[in-house]
């Protein structure tokens, strides 16, 4: 997927009070950093940052981290942040692969929003519901394994019910068409989620869990 650049994106970027410059130094140090022993969240390529940002404005009793490896795409959310005192939001921008190097056994609930696809079979390891994504999240989750997805990719979201149940993962809830789901989801909407609303296309959406 093709994105807008920014001039100077890294500068803007770093010089954000929300971006954790040194992710690593804080692997099993996160309550440390966040000042208190609240669940803790993370969202895999929160792209602009619409939905990590407005989880942490609903719920303040709930930690969040927003991981983004596209610096451009962290430019929106960190302008919409400046005029922002969340406490309780952080920003790390690095590859998802290295999840394991920057936490220990601290999360609770990871969010897949309208993840890139990858369509093409050569690229199957790169869809962050591959089993080798999913071994990663076992590294982290603090106990139980939680997993909410959003897509708006048929195809992805097959795929994803597929590996998860392989992996003994149990669906509390899916829905086909997550606007116009008969019982009502509590919901906040992405970027690319408002605007694939207004063309009336089916969102899928899926929250999976694995209790130990």
């Amino acid at each position: 997927m093709e994105y807008v650049k920014f001039k100077n994106a890294d500068i803007i970027v770093n010089n954000s009070d929300y971006l954790v410059k040194k992710p690593t130094n804080y692997k099993n140090k996160w309550h440390e950093l966040f000042g208190n022993n609240n669940p803790i969240n993370l969202e895999l390529g929160m792209g602009r940052g619409e939905f990590i940002i407005n989880m942490a404005k609903n719920y303040p009793n709930r930690n969040f981290i927003g991981l983004e490896l596209n610096i451009n795409q962290m430019v929106k959310a960190v302008e919409k942040l400046s005029k922002e005192k969340l406490p309780n939001l952080k920003l790390i921008n690095c590859d998802a692969k290295e999840i394991d190097k920057i936490f220990g056994k601290e999360i609770n609930t990871i969010y897949l929003t309208f993840s890139e696809p990858w369509p093409k079979k050569i690229d199957e390891k790169k869809r962050f519901t591959h089993e080798s994504f999913l071994k990663l999240y076992d590294k982290i989750f603090k106990k139980d394994k939680h997993i909410i997805l959003k897509t708006d990719n048929k195809g992805f979201f097959a795929y994803s019910l597929e590996t998860l149940s392989n992996y003994w993962y149990v669906f509390d809830r899916v829905s086909l068409d997550l606007h116009n789901n008969e019982i009502p989801i509590p919901n906040i909407m992405t970027n690319f989620e408002k605007k694939y609303y207004e063309e009336k296309r089916p969102i899928y959406y899926l929250d999976a869990s694995f209790k130990n």
